[in-house]
């Protein structure tokens, strides 16, 4: 029998602060809007809210560059305004899951303050630095925000370890005071009530210590053979389990980039003692070009079942899967895995929707996903904000790799920024995010995609997301049942079959914008279809991105 777990059953909904609800009118959300908009959450259905970081940050990748974990940004409020949003979170039966971000803090750290005066310093060696090598940085790596992953440092003639920007050093992860100091800072946050952690690129935390040159991929050697998923650690998440995350009742979920569903099973197998599940990036990693990540490349269903099939099967009864189509890193899935045309927008959103929430694993939503809000499809990198799309840009056309309209095309296609964009409330100016000058542009389309206009249309992508989670809630199966691949070969429709006790729920989704021939329903008697985007399914056929799940008894 599956372990039954609280977090098995939950719906995660992802909200990007800083672009989710301003409460005071300085262009910025924050904390009171998120409170302002509890209602909305829990009328949608969801359980658990996964707030990005909040703490405080100068801010220059958007908060993930912590210079005080037990203090909040002064953008998104207080401390105060941090426990009024906790409390009421948890009287509407909201957990509130916070975002750990411990591989790396920012260079304003009183940590990395310390470690930079002395090469003596107590605090040095909370960091990883390291002497150049014949006039250069201690290894060819590159940061995944472009440029080198050392930066040097004039006063101590030594180079610092930065994987992401040059204002987010590394952490040392070896040394044991430092694990402590994280420890310690975790039980804090849990003391004070939180009911989990998502772990920002958690399976970068013990690096090869021989720090060897990387295979050349582009300008700088590749970091992932000697940074992810490193000699130890699942030793120091084992330890983090024994020191926190096992004395509370909390769900935890790793970031692992480059992890394999092999690796996933150490991380979160069920009797692993580290964490309750990972995101891996395997499915928003495809489709890849000759400039890594920026690509307008379809991805072809074929591919993308293939990553898909393989990690629901290859952790079946062995460890919990999470399910994600797109998030803070990630652009719109609509437009990525969809059809974000005014034609098909609504059913292909409604389609993906039903394709993820159908399978077995935890469903992530994130903000505005259920309203089925598109990129932004910027023309200008003045209009990006994003440090790795404005570096890139930089990058690819001063080395001469790509034009300026080249990189632009591709920033509008893939950027984070996407989905950064102000959540879309109503049709009032700035989509009813901000009275003020809003941090980023607001999709222009939100006179036509917004909450208010789909809370009164019952036809609406948010209703249908509000189905599908009761449904989850529902019928045990949803959660529960196995995980059974259909139809392998087709290059048009993705399907799959979920089995319990005597139960059998049957799933179809078209991914493309033509009638598919289908044939999986005629021969179900008596079925019970739980959910269609276009109305009641006609045997025999699936029409353009039509999705269709059908229940019965073996």
């Amino acid at each position: 029998m599956e372990k039954k777990a609280w977090w098995k059953e939950s719906v995660v909904y992802q909200i990007y602060p800083r672009s989710f609800a301003d409460s005071n009118g300085d262009g910025i959300g924050d904390l009171n809007g998120i409170t302002e908009h509890l209602d909305y959450l829990r009328d949608l259905g969801v359980d658990v809210l996964w707030l990005s970081p909040v703490y405080q940050s100068p801010n220059d990748d958007n908060g993930y560059d912590i210079s005080d974990y037990k203090a909040i940004m002064a953008d998104f409020g207080t401390m105060e305004d941090f426990d009024r949003l906790l409390a009421e979170a948890h009287k509407r039966g909201l957990k509130i899951v916070m975002d750990l971000v411990v591989n790396h803090t920012s260079d304003e750290h009183p940590w990395f303050v310390e470690s930079r005066r002395s090469a003596d310093s107590p605090y040095r060696d909370y960091y990883i630095w390291r002497e150049g090598k014949k006039g250069g940085p201690p290894n060819n790596w590159g940061s995944f925000f472009s440029g080198p992953a050392w930066e040097y440092d004039e006063a101590s003639g030594m180079y610092y370890l930065h994987l992401f920007s040059k204002k987010q050093p590394d952490l040392n992860w070896d040394n044991p005071k430092v694990r402590n100091e994280v420890y310690d800072m975790m039980t804090w946050w849990c003391d004070k009530g939180i009911d989990g952690f998502r772990m920002d690129v958690i399976s970068m935390i013990s690096k090869d210590p021989a720090l060897p040159d990387g295979p050349v991929d582009g300008l700088y050697g590749d970091t992932g053979p000697s940074c992810c998923n490193g000699p130890h650690v699942h030793e120091y998440l084992q330890e983090m389990n024994r020191r926190v995350l096992s004395l509370y009742d909390l769900m935890t979920v790793g970031e692992t980039g480059g992890a394999t569903v092999e690796d996933a099973r150490r991380y979160a197998g069920e009797d692993a003692g580290e964490l309750n599940m990972v995101f891996h990036f395997e499915h928003v990693g495809l489709g890849g070009g000759e400039l890594g990540k920026w690509t307008d490349r379809r991805i072809p269903l074929r591919e993308l079942r293939a990553v898909l099939n393989r990690w629901q099967t290859g952790l079946e009864g062995t460890a919990w899967n999470s399910l994600y189509w797109d998030n803070h890193d990630q652009p719109r899935a609509v437009s990525r895995f969809g059809d974000d045309s005014p034609l098909w927008r609504e059913r292909s959103a409604k389609m993906l929707a039903t394709c993820l929430h159908m399978m077995k694993g935890t469903p992530y939503i994130y903000q505005g996903e259920e309203l089925g809000m598109t990129n932004a499809y910027f023309h200008s990198i003045g209009d990006y904000r994003d440090i790795e799309s404005i570096n890139a840009f930089h990058e690819l056309t001063e080395q001469g790799l790509a034009t300026e309209e080249e990189i632009l095309h591709y920033l509008r296609a893939i950027s984070r920024d996407n989905a950064r964009t102000p959540m879309q409330w109503n049709s009032t100016p700035n989509a009813g995010f901000t009275t003020g000058t809003p941090w980023i542009a607001v999709n222009p389309n939100y006179l036509t995609i917004n909450a208010a206009d789909e809370e009164a249309d019952p036809e609406s992508v948010l209703h249908y997301y509000k189905k599908l989670i009761r449904l989850r809630k529902q019928y045990p199966i949803i959660v529960y049942g196995k995980f059974l691949p259909l139809l392998e070969e087709d290059d048009a429709i993705y399907a799959y079959e979920r089995r319990l006790d005597a139960q059998r729920l049957t799933v179809a989704c078209n991914f493309t914008r033509d009638p598919q021939p289908c044939a999986l329903f005629g021969s179900i008697k008596g079925g019970q279809e739980l959910i269609s985007n276009c109305g009641s399914h006609k045997p025999g056929m699936l029409q353009p991105y039509e999705a269709v799940a059908m229940l019965h008894e073996s």
